[in-house]
């Protein structure tokens, strides 16, 4: 489990979040998810597991933000298909990507929001 984004100073509303693999995963039985994990509270599965065995760099991760399989493209240049609203509010706390069954590869992700509370703010952990 890694650390993604930090949510401070109060909620936001999340109006996309989008990973992209950097470094191919692991060619081994792998269930990707994102989770939020409030400072205060229980964590939460924003996008529950899906396979994700030797996702090639390139591969788009889509979190549409209602509990349901994270999205996925397996392969470079391919477009990500958005469905549904993508919009969920997240308590402060940190958001969370979860691989379970590989130790390599590597991701970058992208966060749209709107502060729904004066002063919070979103960040790259």
């Amino acid at each position: 489990t890694q650390d993604i984004f930090t949510v401070t100073g109060g909620r936001v509303l999340v109006t996309l979040l989008l990973g992209e693999v950097t470094t191919v995963l692991g060619a081994v039985a792998n269930d990707l998810s994102v989770q939020s994990n409030p400072t205060t509270g229980t964590t939460y599965i924003i996008a529950s597991a899906i396979e994700g065995n030797a996702l090639e760099a390139g591969g788009l991760l889509v979190v549409e933000g209602d509990g349901t399989a994270l999205m996925i493209t397996g392969k470079a240049g391919a477009g990500a298909i958005i469905s549904g609203t993508g919009r969920w509010v997240c308590p402060v706390g940190t958001i969370e990507f979860k691989c379970v069954g590989s130790t390599t590869g590597a991701t970058k992700w992208d966060l749209w929001y709107f502060a729904l509370d004066a002063g919070a703010s979103v960040a790259s952990a």
